[in-house]
């Protein structure tokens, strides 16, 4: 874990120390060098909070045609079927390979435990107790270090390099990418082969989301500004049940809950689900977020309750000890009183376009797990599916990263350092935070749960103003790590309000009042590159 000198090369450079990175990382370990750069500690990232499990085919009831059309009526039309069938039945196998790593998924009397989530028509969801991620990023760091997987933290990543902008010849390619330290300030020139973005999501765009601080669309906003295309920003998948308490920062109450038997009821202890859909709690996400939504606005409510007092406090201690620990701390006991939730920010179903082997559309360039658009989610993922993505994609673009590898031939261009210019030192970090502030209230405000075209066409003038500010701020300013985090938070929050403008329908995650129906001219999905803007930069 020791510093990034001034100038590297390596063969793999991989952003992001998740489920997708380190499955990569650990699939090309021996092809090349790799080199891992996290933001924070290592473990910090969504990885570590997932707390449902991973979807998979596993039980003897089960089979791949319905885990397949499980996903396919989750997305709501727009899923890649291909890329639904291959995440689906390579599924079992990496499960496989978890558990060859260590990972100790529950077990029941005929072999895993297997529970079951909203849209899921059967029991197929391997977990660890309500802390899944938290095991699995636990046996993939294990088995990097055992690797000798060289792993840097608090290690910012400010741009991508590409030959373009480095005034190369030839069509553009990615070439690595410049870091900055977030212990010293200084930015490191680190070229690669081979450049994977595992950098996850972009929760913390809204004000109230279950991303960890890590998740602010980095991965997305430099793939855009490097000519990558984006595809289906505007597929925002809100959580159903975020914790609703002042102290609480967002957590994130698991869809296994209900999975069990939760009933979600209104303020007067009303369970309102059959109103709103005939699955009641396993509905799909987008549904039940809006049911609740709309629960909420109708009776003029803070927020819903999920209700769990009715199953054994064994059971529920059994099954949800992490859920169960974290609540009390705020005063809730779900084993005898329900659970105050409200919607939350929780997953980004768009990002990075890429083909079915993780590359982008700029050569060099790949993107696997959240950051990614591979087509499987289509606009509204299915629960657990993320993990599962992560896995399965990791391997996959391992494979073709290490093939391309192996195609490159000539040396590597030279790859100048870091040019700060007369940058300033900062000196005013009011602006920064309050800029921060605004395009998370303005996306929380305009571009939520429920849209119209008018609060669209405001979040887009907010967030154009915004964007000009921090640019203006950017250049003449030396970088920090929450100017890097601001530039990009405010380019992801301008692509998700673009791609919400361009679709004239309502579709999955994407509600909006003007065009309630669903149109099946629009069956497509909403890609945007560098040049579709005229405030492109």
């Amino acid at each position: 874990m020791s510093a990034l000198p001034p100038r590297e090369h390596v063969d793999f450079l991989v952003l992001g120390g998740g489920v997708a990175g380190l499955s990569f990382a650990l699939e090309v370990a021996g092809h090349g060098s790799v080199l891992v750069l996290t933001k924070r500690q290592r473990s910090e990232g969504s990885t570590q909070y997932a707390q449902g499990g991973i979807a998979s085919v596993l039980g003897t009831d089960d089979q791949f045609e319905l885990h397949v059309e499980d996903t396919l009526v989750a997305g709501a039309g727009l899923c890649n079927r291909e890329a639904v069938e291959v995440t689906v039945r390579e599924g079992p196998e990496r499960i496989r390979w978890l558990l060859s790593l260590g990972v100790e998924f529950d077990r029941g009397a005929a072999g895993l435990h297997l529970t079951r989530e909203g849209g899921h028509s059967r029991r197929r969801i391997a977990h660890a107790k309500d802390a899944t991620g938290r095991e699995v990023e636990r046996a993939l760091l294990a088995a990097c270090d055992a690797r000798g997987i060289r792993i840097v933290e608090d290690a910012v990543a400010v741009d991508l390099i590409t030959s373009g902008k480095i005034g190369l010849g030839g069509p553009s390619r990615a070439l690595g990418a410049y870091v900055l330290s977030r212990d010293t300030g200084a930015i490191s020139s680190v070229s690669a082969g081979v450049t994977v973005l595992a950098t996850g999501g972009a929760g913390k765009v809204y004000l109230y989301t279950t991303s960890p601080d890590v998740g602010t669309g980095d991965g997305v906003a430099m793939a855009w500004r490097a000519g990558a295309s984006i595809a289906n920003m505007e597929f925002y998948q809100f959580h159903p049940t975020g914790l609703y308490h002042p102290q609480a920062k967002s957590f994130l109450i698991s869809e296994a809950l209900r999975g069990e038997g939760g009933i979600l009821r209104n303020a007067a202890g009303e369970a309102f689900m059959a109103r709103y859909d005939p699955r009641k709690e396993l509905a799909p996400r987008d549904i039940v977020a809006r049911s609740i939504d709309a629960e909420i606005k109708r009776r003029g409510d803070d927020c819903a309750f999920l209700d769990m007092t009715h199953l054994p406090k064994a059971f529920l201690l059994e099954h949800f000890p992490y859920i169960h620990a974290t609540i009390k701390e705020f005063g809730v006991d779900m084993t005898v009183q329900p659970i105050p939730v409200v919607p939350v920010a929780h997953y980004m179903c768009g990002g990075v376009v890429t083909d079915l082997m993780g590359r982008t559309t700029l050569p060099g360039l790949f993107a696997i797990g959240e950051v990614s658009c591979t087509g499987l989610h289509g606009a509204n993922r299915l629960a657990s599916n993320s993990l599962l993505e992560g896995l399965v994609f990791g391997r996959r673009a391992a494979i073709r990263a290490a093939d391309s590898l192996s195609d490159t031939t000539g040396p590597t261009p030279p790859i100048p350092d870091w040019n700060p210019g007369d940058a300033l030192a900062p000196d005013e970090g009011v602006v920064v935070a309050h800029n921060w502030d605004e395009v998370r209230r303005t996306m929380w405000n305009y571009v939520g749960i429920v849209r119209t075209q008018k609060r669209l066409e405001r979040a887009r003038t907010r967030v154009s103003n915004l964007r000009t500010e921090i640019r203006e701020y950017y250049w003449k300013y030396q970088v920090t790590p929450d100017l890097v985090e601001l530039r990009n938070l405010a380019d992801v929050a301008m692509l998700v309000v673009e791609c919400a403008r361009r679709r004239k329908e309502s579709r999955g995650l994407h509600y909006v009042l003007d065009y309630p129906a669903t149109d099946e001219r629009q069956r497509r999905d909403t890609v945007m590159t560098l040049g579709d803007l005229e405030d492109a930069r």
